[in-house]
């Protein structure tokens, strides 16, 4: 398993913690996510068949586009 942290500097609120959250747990292959509001981070663990270029893209699709 793969653990990736990602800098999300849009995360404003408690409902941008639960739509990521959310979204990407329907993601197969990732088995955990936490959401940070306060530092604007999210945290990711997964396994195949999940990748770390299918995460941000789907993070970018919901409109939490993963700073650079």
């Amino acid at each position: 398993m793969k653990t990736v942290t990602y800098s999300i500097p849009n995360i404003s609120c408690g409902h941008c913690v639960h739509t990521i959250q959310t979204e990407l747990k329907d993601l197969a292959g990732v088995k955990e996510v936490k959401a940070d509001q306060t530092n604007k981070t999210t945290t990711v663990s997964y396994d195949l068949p999940a990748t770390e270029e299918a995460i941000k893209t789907l993070l970018a699709e919901i409109n939490y586009p993963v700073a650079a």
